[in-house]
């Protein structure tokens, strides 16, 4: 595939980060370690890793943690197109978990000067849109308001008056709403894209049917065939420990992952976004693209944090050597 444009745009919100040693638990009076994460900022990151240009489009609070945010983020090469909201302060998550492994994350985002983003202050920044290769937008940003769902909206209608390709992963977040409010939205705007993003129960939420289990390629094959059938374009229907597969037409290919310890696995459907966006800008046919999504998506998993693990070129091809330490 033949992409019009330079590298990739995303747009959705970067919160604040607070994680808990191994021990104690955070009810015990754990000292927190303070990070960043966004899905969307994650990709944007894995991409620059990768060598490929990367724009992030979001607001900040006019604060401590959106210098940090903002900092953090143009240090690792992505071009940041953020506002600083004077009265709105920087969302913030919190990682929940025992032994070292999260458990559960809980978000402090309500009132958020992110959740402020509207169309309005997407159309400032038409331009990168219009010149990127890539648009990329979550079913994160549409559950923080209205204005945040405007947002979105308006960033794929630009792209598509552009020509620019429109990536969309669904993402679902029940803690923001509920699935009977979500999958109509989800839906149109997997429509609107020319790439989806999907895990088995997000298919399952877009489709409006019950969830079923995947147990193997064949049932993730008549599920994807399903989506695609619903929302157009391609499909890309993530399957955990039994890989990934990509749909386009009549074609399904089938990418396996290979088993990891997982030391934390948040972050790793970013991963493997960034991962399948990359090989997708290079010009990769879908099963190049699954392998080089699923060897990012990995090697997340194997380090703590939300995107601290994604791999540069050279460390990727490290992870895949013999292991032997290089003195």
């Amino acid at each position: 595939m033949t992409l019009n444009g330079k590298g990739v745009v995303t747009l959705g919100e970067t919160m604040g980060l607070l994680t808990p040693p191994a021990a104690p638990r955070l009810r015990d009076g754990a000292q927190m370690t303070l990070g960043i994460g966004g899905a969307e900022s994650n990709v944007a990151i894995a991409l620059a890793r990768l060598g490929l240009p990367s724009t992030w489009i979001s607001r900040v609070g006019d604060d401590d943690l959106g210098t940090l945010i903002t900092r953090e983020i143009r240090a690792e090469g992505v071009t940041v197109l953020a506002e600083r909201d004077p009265v709105f302060p920087t969302g913030l998550m919190v990682k929940e978990g025992r032994g070292g492994r999260t458990t559960r994350v809980r978000y402090y985002r309500a009132g958020s000067a992110a959740s402020r983003l509207d169309a309005a202050e997407v159309e400032r920044y038409a331009q990168a849109v219009a010149d990127a290769a890539v648009l990329h937008v979550t079913g994160i940003s549409p559950a923080l308001g209205p204005g945040p769902a405007a947002a979105v909206l308006r960033a794929v209608e630009i792209a598509r008056e552009h020509g620019t390709f429109v990536s969309f992963d669904v993402n679902h977040r029940s803690a923001l709403w509920p699935a009977e409010q979500a999958g109509p939205v989800l839906a149109d705007l997997a429509r609107r894209a020319d790439l989806t993003f999907a895990g088995p129960e997000e298919a399952a939420l877009l489709l409006g049917v019950p969830a079923s289990p995947v147990e193997n390629f064949e049932d993730g094959t008549g599920l994807g065939r399903r989506l695609l059938a619903g929302v157009g374009g391609s499909v890309v229907l993530k399957l955990g420990a039994l890989g990934a597969i990509a749909l386009t037409g009549d074609d399904a290919h089938h990418g396996p992952t290979e088993p990891v310890v997982a030391t934390d696995p948040v972050g790793a459907g970013d991963a493997f976004v960034g991962g399948y966006l990359a090989a997708l800008l290079e010009a990769a046919d879908p099963p190049a693209c699954l392998d080089l999504a699923n060897r990012i998506g990995g090697a997340v998993c194997r380090a703590p944090g939300d995107w601290e693990g994604l791999p540069t070129r050279a460390e990727l091809d490290a992870l895949s050597g013999t292991g032997e330490v290089v003195r």
